[in-house]
């Protein structure tokens, strides 16, 4: 759509308010439908009025933001794809993989595998369909340093060994896209620099397919300190998520977020850690897995959360070669 239809193309949008938009990160008109007035009215220095008229023709123009009937909508949930772990045990639990347009949050103590399950979809999601993936490409924000692409070459010299196939670990390095987020506010930055390389592959032959956000939450936790300021953390929060969810249904893509857990030693009965974000990060995660230690390489995963399957749990293994049963 944005192909035939720029931006210049919108009422309301000269070529230095397109400049502006495209600068923001409003590279196409799918993104301007999806944005708020108050958003697009403060990044192009437009009225409110002006602003909202931009995303009405926008929304007309991408077909997007009307009602839909359900079976329109079981149509669009056809285009969802899955990426599997490359364990069976965790396809089970998540009937497949983690879902495109969705956004999949996987929380747990220092050493529970998250960044490990993290690495090894960045891997996954480039097989073809048949074999898993998604024939795609990963971006990666990475706001702790935990990002190792020596990591990558042996997961994917596993997978080569397993199948009994040659893979170039370069190859699928190069559809690794990977930048460092120094703070929170780059880091939600970042989301819209993603939009721009999602937008600029996603005619190729490896569309971005999955995004990850290891660690979701590590700096505005760092920040972010005592009681006064979490309501100013929440809101940033809040907006993070939903540039999230908007990049996973803009480009039909999985985001993939790892949180951290914080103590309640108060709680007696159950677990007695939870991810930190509150129900913001919790209402707008799709899925919700707790991943915990066991014995040795074995790991266990916990679905607490979805919107479609029972809750359950999976063991696995990280082994040298990757994720396993």
């Amino acid at each position: 759509m944005a192909e035939r239809k720029g931006l210049e193309d919108l009422p309301g949008v000269g070529p230095a308010t397109a400049e502006k938009l495209k600068e923001a990160g409003y590279g196409s008109i799918e993104a301007i439908a999806v944005s708020s007035s108050s958003e697009l009215a403060g990044v192009a220095d437009i009225g409110e009025s002006t602003a909202q008229k931009i995303i009405n023709a926008a929304r007309q123009a991408a077909d997007v933001g009307g009602f839909e009937t359900g079976d329109l909508v079981l149509e669009r949930r056809k285009l969802v794809g899955k990426i599997s772990f490359g364990s069976r045990a965790l396809d089970d639990l998540m009937d497949g993989g983690i879902e495109t347009q969705a956004i999949s949050e996987f929380y747990g103590e220092f050493g529970s595998g998250k960044t490990q399950v993290g690495h090894q979809m960045a891997v996954n999601v480039q097989l073809p369909k048949e074999e898993g993936g998604l024939g795609g490409s990963v971006v990666i924000i990475d706001t702790e340093n935990t990002f190792r692409p020596e990591r990558i070459t042996q997961m994917v010299m596993g997978l080569a060994s397993m199948k009994g196939v040659e893979y170039d670990p370069g190859e699928f390095l190069k559809n690794i896209h990977v930048a460092k987020a120094y703070n929170s506010n780059h880091q939600i930055l970042l989301v819209d620099t993603a939009s721009e390389l999602a937008n600029k592959l996603k005619d190729t032959d490896k569309p971005v397919r999955l995004l990850i956000v290891d660690s979701l939450t590590a700096h505005f936790r760092a920040e972010y300190v005592g009681r006064g300021t979490l309501a100013d953390r929440q809101q940033k929060l809040n907006k993070h998520m939903h540039d999230l969810m908007k990049f996973s249904n803009l480009y039909n893509a999985a985001i993939l977020v790892t949180n951290q857990v914080m103590s309640k030693p108060d709680a007696f009965f159950g677990d007695p850690t939870k991810p930190i974000g509150g129900h913001i990060v919790g209402h707008t995660a799709t899925f919700r897995l707790y991943l915990r230690k066991s014995k040795g390489e074995k790991r266990i995963a916990r679905l607490v959360d979805s919107p479609n399957l029972p809750e359950g749990e999976a063991i696995f293994s990280v082994t040298m070669e990757g994720i396993k049963d």
